[in-house]
């Protein structure tokens, strides 16, 4: 039942992000050779407990979730990546919920 619960959070949050307006964060240009290039800003790997904290701060004030994100070196992406592989891990599911109650 915990494990329902907690991926029911990240699945909300993960939501929450997916229903804004969102810009793309990843750039495409043309090369010389016609193909397409990729570039994408570095990514910051937060822990369970840090990524909890955001969650429940982003639930506190919505309207400036790309504000908290980019603070943390974050995009919308990476931050629901980041929750979705902490939901695949029973341990850091435990640490994320604890450190979202903590902060809500």
């Amino acid at each position: 039942m915990k494990k329902i619960s907690i991926a029911a959070a990240a699945f909300t949050l993960v939501f929450a992000f997916g229903c804004k307006n969102q810009s793309n964060t990843t750039t495409e240009s043309s090369t010389p050779a016609g193909t397409s290039s990729v570039s994408s800003t570095s990514q910051t790997s937060l822990s369970p407990e840090e990524l909890g904290a955001l969650g429940a701060k982003i639930k506190k004030t919505p309207d400036d979730a790309q504000k908290i994100l980019s603070e943390k070196g974050l995009t919308e992406q990476s931050f629901e990546q980041q929750v979705r592989q902490v939901a695949q891990d029973p341990e850091a599911s435990k640490k994320y919920a604890a450190a979202y109650k903590k902060a809500t």
